[in-house]
């Protein structure tokens, strides 16, 4: 079965730097991931992006070594499988409250007998390889979403469910949920706080911490902090960020171009 990268970085101890993609196009994702991401994410919850676009997206994606992975939009075991199925080789699923959500997560993603994952790796097959079966369990990547105060009440005990690969915080949600300002990066001390002991439980119970950041600059502090997986921008919020400076220097151009001399009789 082809590799999980994500796993080869995890254990070299290093981190892995993850694209995100909200715009529902197979162009615009194989663009993405010539780039050189370690793994790219197809939003299904808050972006733009349906079951089929997703499908072409992930195509796309295995264009390259960089690894395939997709945000469900919610703790559902039909989303979960087809996303698997469709060949997604790591799955970040929002909102997980309770040992019994992280549970029902890892059942779900899992074949028997770890897990109730129902057989049918329609395009998983095509990308993983015929022996996909046998090594889906151990080389599929499974994340939790902590993002709430109720979470952050039963962190131990989602923490040491057997199977879970992976947390990552969504600190807007997370800030939102603790009386904070929704933000990515410059969060409340509060939230900053929370964010912390995240990481630190989940080093303490050998699981792998990952965190949203809309920059780099946040997500190199991150990094150094323990995080071993951040995701940086998404293709949208780079697309922007770069009219913008083409704008702005165009712009600028165009002023000192149309400035009146000075002077005169």
């Amino acid at each position: 079965m082809r590799e999980n990268r994500l796993r080869s970085i995890w254990k070299s101890g290093t981190t892995a730097v993850n694209g995100w993609l909200a715009i529902a196009n197979s162009f615009s994702a194989e663009t993405m991931a010539h780039q050189g991401w370690d793994s790219l994410t197809v939003d299904m919850q808050h972006g733009v992006v349906d079951y089929q676009a997703m499908v072409t997206m992930l195509q796309a994606i295995s264009t390259t070594d960089t690894v395939p992975m997709v945000r469900v939009p919610w703790l559902e075991p039909g989303l979960l499988m087809k996303a698997l199925d469709a060949g997604a080789y790591g799955v970040i699923c929002p909102m997980i409250n309770t040992r019994e959500d992280a549970q029902k997560l890892v059942a779900w993603t899992h074949y028997a007998p770890r897990g109730v994952r129902s057989f049918g790796p329609v395009r998983a097959l095509l990308y993983g390889g015929a022996d996909y079966p046998q090594h889906a369990n151990d080389t599929i990547v499974t994340f939790a979403m902590i993002e709430t105060a109720q979470a952050l009440d039963n962190l131990d005990d989602i923490l040491s469910v057997e199977g879970l690969d992976a947390v990552y915080v969504g600190p807007s949600d997370l800030s939102l949920s603790l009386g904070c300002t929704p933000t990515l990066d410059d969060v409340d001390p509060k939230a900053a706080e929370a964010i912390d002991h995240i990481l630190a439980r989940a080093k303490a119970h050998g699981v792998v911490a990952g965190i949203h950041n809309a920059g780099t600059d946040s997500a190199l502090r991150r990094q150094a902090k323990g995080f071993q997986f951040v995701t940086v921008s998404s293709d949208a919020r780079l697309i922007a960020a770069g009219a913008q400076q083409v704008m702005a220097k165009m712009r600028a151009a165009a002023a000192v171009a149309v400035k009146p001399a000075s002077g005169g009789d």
